[in-house]
């Protein structure tokens, strides 16, 4: 079974032992899916050992990763659907917030190509301008909010959309709480922590405050999902403070979870940490917080230099997207200049395909660099807009 040839879905699945999946239950699957390396973004291993993951490509183990889970969640459901029709349906049903990004795939005819198409657009990203050490960590470890998505169109396909919108917002709010919680915040935790305030402001409605956060938080997959993201989230600077326990104990009765919960997420974390890290050379570096924020700079960096022509040219069309930008790097923006900002570099995003990576979740995360680093990496378009004012 190869994940990168034409018909490995329907191989998979019919490869799959019915009895293990029904044999299986919920909390079970998760932890067993957070053990491959799926939860932190870092696939080392398929779920339930269904696959050998020997000879695949952390692509590849990504790609079986998701489509297992799914398959998962669609057995548990009880649906008269077909997965594979049920899948694309999902993927259609959200097409509108991604619709950069699959919108030219669906008019493939067959369903199984389709499908295959869309897991790996889904989960691919360009790793010419993508570091290794990154390992696809940015994009892949929030793949489970498609999961939770999934579960919930089964359930009710109507404002699904909403739903995920909501889903992410309170994400946000929850694992920026506990960030600001660290008692003793490095330089990379402070800018960590503004790249959350900027990502939270370019939303165009008001981020839920912690308590609406958390009242969104009602399924089992969801809370366990959130406690492994607040946990990830504090184990940056590979020390868990006694701040951060205290927030996760407070966590874990919001969520009226038993407390063995944050005592094994809390290991489950150490111990995937600790195993692979030479296997995951994101996980090798000395601070968490401060891999990720270079990394993201230079994945944001790279994607402006690649797409400079287009870029300027797309932006000169716009005087006001100019103006905030060029007054971005002497000033703050207030609340409303933010989301403008917002609004037109996401319809700038949506004509340049390798921008679809801001489509996706997290991807939004990456706008405040986004717009610190325009000015300063294409300073001519800045020069010549000032030229055309005066």
């Amino acid at each position: 079974m190869n994940p990168s040839a034409h018909g490995w879905i329907k191989k998979l699945i019919k490869e799959v032992s019915e009895t293990m999946y029904s044999d299986t239950q919920l909390t079970e699957f998760y932890i067993k899916l957070k053990q491959t390396g799926f939860i932190y973004g870092s696939n080392i291993k398929v779920v339930l050992d269904i696959v050998k993951p020997f000879d695949l490509t952390e692509e590849e183990r990504c790609k079986i990763n998701l489509l297992l889970t799914y398959y998962f969640i669609y057995k548990k459901a009880n649906t008269n659907q077909d997965f594979i029709e049920s899948l694309i349906g999902y993927y259609k049903a959200i097409s509108e917030k991604k619709r950069s990004f699959f919108e030219e795939l669906f008019s493939d005819n067959t369903s199984d190509s389709l499908l295959e198409k869309m897991i790996h657009k889904r989960i691919h990203v360009d790793d010419n301008f993508i570091t290794k050490s990154f390992n696809y960590f940015l994009i892949n470890a929030l793949l489970f909010v498609d999961v939770l998505g999934y579960q919930r169109f089964l359930l009710n396909n109507n404002s699904i959309k909403t739903y995920i919108n909501n889903l992410e917002a309170s994400l946000e709010t929850i694992i920026f709480s506990v960030m600001e919680k660290k008692v003793n915040k490095s330089h990379y935790d402070q800018n960590l922590i503004k790249l959350f305030e900027g990502s939270i402001r370019h939303k165009k409605s008001q981020p839920p405050s912690y308590h609406e956060a958390i009242s969104f938080i009602t399924t089992p997959l969801e809370k366990l999902y959130v406690v492994d993201l607040v946990c990830m989230a504090s184990w940056t600077d590979k020390v868990i403070d006694k701040a951060e326990r205290e927030f996760l104990s407070e966590l874990n009765s919001s969520l009226a979870l038993d407390n063995s919960v944050i005592t094994q997420s809390v290991d489950d974390i150490n111990t995937f940490y600790n195993e692979h890290k030479e296997d995951v050379a994101f996980l090798s570096s000395k601070n968490l917080a401060q891999s990720f924020y270079d990394n993201s700079s230079k994945v944001v960096t790279r994607l402006i230099k690649r797409n400079s022509k287009r870029l300027i040219r797309e932006l000169s069309e716009s005087k006001e997207a100019m103006s905030l930008l060029a007054q971005s790097t002497q000033r703050h923006l207030t609340d409303d200049e933010q989301k403008k900002i917002q609004t037109q570099l996401l319809d700038i995003f949506k004509s340049i395909p390798s921008l679809a990576i801001f489509m996706l979740p997290g991807g939004m995360l990456l706008l405040p660099l986004f717009v610190k680093f325009i000015p300063k990496l294409l300073p001519s378009a800045f020069d010549d807009n000032r030229i055309e004012d005066d």
